[in-house]
């Protein structure tokens, strides 16, 4: 289900469930259009955009489910309905970050922005020596950032490329990705303080296609690999809080892991919190902890190490979770992520919907009884 269909007068499109980004990506960018979507093209759109959907431009534009117009979808008594604010808008509601758990969503229609067809992006590399200092620099700086900046702090090890120096490849390196969702021009300045942080390695960060910068973390997430994630929103990321995080994540047991700290604000946080069904608009950080290796004999120490450093950071979380960056973590952990009052809002919704958990192989919203 590949179908797409661009109205670039009225700035919105009609995409089948079956696309990935980058498909979207490039529907979109032939009328310079975007809509937030996935930081890998291969993600799906729709498993995306249901559990919220964060990505680079989020901070200008919100999540991919603040963008979301309306959805087909078929039920899980064989019904086809369509939910917007104008039809069933409970069940609109509970789409926009309830997962898949109330049907299967055959298309979207979601509202598009102008952006591009170029864009500033890239990453500036620092050694794993200065990480303290970079990431309180980065703290610092996207405290006052305006919507148009977005990006990550990555704790990586340095890829085996040939514009890597042989003698960093594959050792543990911070890079700042640094996007920003206006002119290029614009960005060169506001970005400045962080390209002239020091000491850097490398500076990367350039004019590109949009369509490029959303391919900028491909290679590091290459198919086929083990994985484990995990993830939680902080509510601020105090000294303290950076000396722990910093001690554990340049120690990798594997070099294809990445620890990720994700700016929020911006329009996400402007959005109310009780527009849908996602929740933690407020949170300033996100951290994705993604291990990732390829023989099955290191799993337990990739887990384990996954679980000691997302353990380390526990006293500053704010106890929620964006869902897409979790995996199997238990029901309380679902209801955690929306909070008790969401949480039962779409449990008496899901009883409504899908009275059986007919759709159960989610992150799991149990139906009321």
């Amino acid at each position: 289900m590949k179908g797409v269909a661009v109205d670039a007068t009225n700035r919105t499109v009609r995409t089948e469930g079956g696309l990935n980004w980058s498909e979207l990506d490039a529907a979109t960018q032939a009328h310079g259009l975007v809509v937030t979507g996935g930081r890998v093209p291969s993600t799906g759109i729709a498993g995306l955009a249901l559990g919220s959907g964060s990505g680079w431009i989020e901070r200008k534009f919100g999540f991919t489910c603040d963008n979301l117009l309306a959805a087909e979808l078929v039920t899980a008594d064989g019904r086809k309905v369509v939910a917007s604010d104008d039809e069933n808008p409970d069940l609109f509601w509970g789409l926009r970050g309830g997962g898949g758990n109330f049907g299967i969503v055959t298309a979207f229609h979601f509202r598009l922005h102008e952006l591009g067809p170029e864009v500033l992006g890239g990453m500036v590399i620092f050694p794993a020596e200065a990480a303290g200092h970079v990431l309180r620099s980065y703290r610092d700086f996207m405290a006052t950032a305006p919507d148009e900046v977005g990006g990550a702090a990555a704790f990586v090890c340095a890829p085996p490329l040939d514009f890597v120096p042989e003698e960093v490849r594959g050792k543990p390196i911070v890079a700042l990705i640094l996007t920003y969702a206006g002119p290029p021009s614009e960005g060169e300045e506001v970005l400045r303080p962080l390209r002239e942080l020091e000491p850097r390695g490398m500076d990367l960060v350039g004019p590109v296609p949009y369509q490029v910068l959303q391919q900028l973390i491909e290679p590091g997430n290459p198919k086929g690999m083990h994985n484990y994630w995990t993830a939680d929103f902080y509510s601020d990321l105090p000294d303290e809080a950076i000396d722990v995080f910093v001690e554990h994540a340049t120690q990798p047991v594997s070099p294809l892991s990445q620890m990720i700290v994700i700016p929020g604000g911006g329009a996400i946080a402007r959005v109310p919190e009780d527009a849908n069904a996602f929740g933690q608009r407020s949170a300033p950080w996100n951290v994705h902890y993604l291990s990732m290796w390829p023989d099955p004999a290191d799993t337990a120490k990739n887990v384990e190490y996954t679980r000691t450093i997302a353990g380390a950071m526990k006293p500053w979380t704010t106890g929620r979770a964006y869902l897409n960056f979790i995996g199997e973590e238990g029901a309380d952990r679902v209801e955690a992520a929306f909070g008790p009052e969401k949480y039962a809002r779409l449990r008496e919704l899901k009883k409504q919907w899908d009275p059986t958990n007919f759709f159960c192989h989610n992150q799991n919203i149990v139906p009321a009884p």
